[in-house]
């Protein structure tokens, strides 16, 4: 993803505690940072489609869509990524399958961009490990 992509990315996450912007002093006034993801019916599918083709394994996919403002994302689509992984880790994107998929989607017209990315957790339900916090 290009740097202006990655620095919405980290302002959309940035005052969360552990993901860089580190939490608020208990007396400092709460400042609104509710975000919104809007997901499509036919991304939702695919990644449940993918995940559960996965299992044991866990599986990791880019979400694909734009950013409306500084608090809201809309995911339209997704596309799995080829990566090794086991039952509790998934190797992180592969820089070279993304730019290859990103040249593809921009020949057939597509306009959007990575807004994010997804993973599974197998037989764990949905939580945040220590490695995702050291990915973002």
């Amino acid at each position: 993803p290009s740097s202006a992509t990655m620095d919405r990315v980290s302002r959309f996450f940035g005052n969360l505690p552990g993901l860089g912007g580190g939490a608020a002093p208990a007396d400092a006034p709460l400042v609104d940072t509710a975000e919104k993801v809007q997901i499509s019916s036919l991304a939702l599918l695919k990644m449940l489609k993918h995940g559960r083709a996965g299992v044991p394994m866990e599986v990791m996919g880019l979400m694909l869509g734009q950013f409306i403002d500084d608090y809201t994302i809309n995911c339209v689509d997704v596309f799995a990524m080829p990566q090794s992984g086991t039952g509790v880790s998934v190797e992180a994107v592969d820089p070279v399958f993304q730019t290859k998929m990103l040249e593809m989607l921009k020949q057939t017209g597509r306009p959007e961009m990575v807004v994010g990315w997804y993973h599974s957790h197998p037989g764990f339900g949905c939580w945040m490990s220590g490695n995702l916090y050291d990915f973002i």
